[in-house]
């Protein structure tokens, strides 16, 4: 069941460790994904085509609270992991409290980080970590045009196209 793929920190550490004792490569990716979206699905399945195993970290409420701001998120974590955990891309789910997922990259030891193209290597949290420990990272071209920010103002504004 996908709820079986919502784990706490500890709980990812010990699959991620079986995983790679299995000779599979594990992929790591993070964000909010507070309303899914084309451009969402687009990344994770990108992110899943580089390795064996896909861990999703998924920041808190709190967490987004603070990066978007009051209103956000739309969907509360329980449901936003709910939802992921469910993606074919998506092997676990963990959430995690801090702004960014530094503790968690740190704790997982991914073989493989990725990220959408709106970031360069330097600004991706946890880059370093990876490649020090013989990892690579990966940037993925983003869906032009979608974003949670936008679909938000165009719900405030009454518009649907």
């Amino acid at each position: 069941a996908h709820k079986d793929a919502i784990l706490d920190a500890a709980a990812a550490a010990r699959l991620v460790a079986t995983w790679k004792d299995e000779g599979l490569s594990v992929g790591f990716t993070n964000g909010c994904f507070d309303i899914l979206h084309a451009g969402h699905v687009s990344l994770l399945h990108a992110a899943r085509s580089q390795c064996d195993r896909l861990v999703l970290g998924l920041n808190s409420d709190a967490s987004v609270r603070r990066l978007k701001g009051p209103g956000r998120p739309v969907n509360d974590e329980h449901d936003r992991a709910c939802v992921l955990a469910a993606l074919a891309s998506v092997d676990a789910v963990v959430v995690f409290e801090e702004d960014t997922p530094l503790a968690l990259i740190e704790a997982l030891k991914p073989d493989i980080l990725v990220k959408g193209a709106d970031y360069t290597i330097d600004q991706v949290v946890g880059a370093e970590i990876v490649r020090k420990a013989g990892g690579r990272v990966v940037l993925v071209d983003l869906v032009v045009g979608k974003s949670t920010t936008g679909t938000i103002g165009k719900l405030r504004a009454g518009s649907t196209n």
